[in-house]
C-alpha cells in the first residue's frame, strides 16, 4: 500500500468498507474466517485402540470441553491407514506411530506427515508362551517378529541386546534379517505386527508392540521375558498431522492436554508400566 494516500479519502474509504461488512455480516478477513469455521469442527484422530484411543478418549470425557475442544476418535488397527487417511484429509491428525516408522513411511509413500507432541513409549517386549526364560530359547526354536521395516529393526535390536542373535557392527534402526552375522540356530517368522500375538501359540517365542500386547491381554511389564529400556529410547508415540496443519488451534488444544498432569497420571495408573508418559515437544 502506498504510504501518500490522502488522510481523508482514506479514512473515509475504510469507513463506507467497515459500514458495509457490518451489514452485510461478512468477515474481513477470510483466513479467519476459515480459521473460526475449523474451530467449530470436531478435531477428528485417527488412533490404534490400546493404548492411542484409551487415552483420546480420557481427554474427551474429562479433558477436552474444559479446553473448548470438540474430538472425535477414529480406530485404525493397522499402521497405513492412519497415516493415508491424515494425508488425504479423511482425518485430521492420527496418534499411533513414532519417528522412526514415520520417517520411513512418509519416504516409501510421499507423504507428507509431521509429528506435533510425544504423548507416551509402549517398551517393546520379547514373549512366549513355551519358555520362561531368555536363557530357555534354544537353536531350531522359532521367534516371530514385526514385518515393517522400523518395527522389525527395534526387534532385532532386542533380540541382540539379550544375546539371541548377533548384528552387523553399527547397523541402524531399520535392521532387517540380512543384518544377523548369527541366528545362533533361531528361525525367523516375519509377520505384520497387529497379528503377532495370534501367532505366540505357533511359535516358540515373538516380539510383539506394546500396544499389540496390551490387547491381546498381556502384561508387557509382567509377561514379557525382556522389554526395551526406556531411557534414551527414540520410540516415543507422538501426535501428528499433514504438514501445514500443526498450528490448527484444535491440534495445539489437544497437544496440551495430552501432556497435562492428568494424562500422565492416567498412563501411570492404568498402565502400571506397561505405557510410560514421553511427554515433550516431538522432532
Amino acid at each position: 500500500m502506498r504510504k501518500n494516500i490522502k488522510l481523508t479519502a482514506g479514512f473515509a474509504t475504510l469507513t463506507a468498507l467497515a459500514l458495509g461488512l457490518t451489514a452485510c455480516g461478512t468477515s474481513s478477513d477470510p483466513a479467519s474466517a476459515k480459521e473460526g469455521a475449523a474451530a467449530d469442527k470436531p478435531l477428528v484422530v485417527a488412533a490404534s485402540p490400546t493404548p492411542h484411543a484409551d487415552i483420546l478418549t480420557f481427554v474427551k470425557d474429562n479433558l477436552a470441553a474444559k479446553e473448548g475442544l470438540k474430538l472425535e476418535v477414529k480406530e485404525f488397527t493397522d499402521y497405513v491407514l492412519p497415516n493415508t487417511a491424515t494425508e488425504s484429509g479423511q482425518v485430521d491428525a492420527n496418534f499411533f506411530q513414532h519417528k522412526p516408522y514415520l520417517d520411513d513411511f512418509n519416504k516409501k509413500n510421499n507423504t507428507h506427515i509431521v509429528p506435533v507432541v510425544n504423548v507416551h513409549l509402549e517398551p517393546l517386549g520379547l514373549y512366549s508362551k513355551k519358555v520362561s526364560s531368555v536363557k530357555d530359547i534354544k537353536a531350531g526354536q522359532t521367534v516371530a517378529v514385526p514385518n515393517d521395516t522400523t518395527n522389525e529393526g527395534r526387534a532385532l535390536h532386542l533380540l541382540a541386546d539379550n544375546g539371541l542373535i548377533t548384528l552387523k557392527a553399527g547397523v541402524g534402526t531399520d535392521a532387517k534379517l540380512s543384518d544377523i552375522t548369527d541366528k545362533k540356530g533361531l528361525e525367523f517368522k516375519e509377520l505384520e505386527a497387529a497379528t503377532v500375538p495370534r501367532a505366540l501359540n505357533d511359535v516358540d517365542a515373538a516380539v510383539i508392540n506394546g500396544n499389540y500386547a496390551i490387547e491381546a491381554k498381556l502384561s508387557p511389564a509382567k509377561d514379557a521375558l525382556v522389554q526395551e529400556k526406556a531411557e534414551g529410547n527414540p520410540y516415543a508415540n507422538f501426535l501428528a498431522v499433514k504438514e501445514g496443519n500443526e498450528k490448527d488451534a484444535r491440534v495445539q488444544k489437544l497437544a496440551k492436554l495430552l501432556n497435562s498432569p492428568e494424562v500422565k497420571k492416567y498412563i501411570e495408573d492404568t498402565y502400571q508400566g506397561s505405557v510410560v508418559p514421553a511427554f515433550g515437544a516431538a522432532k
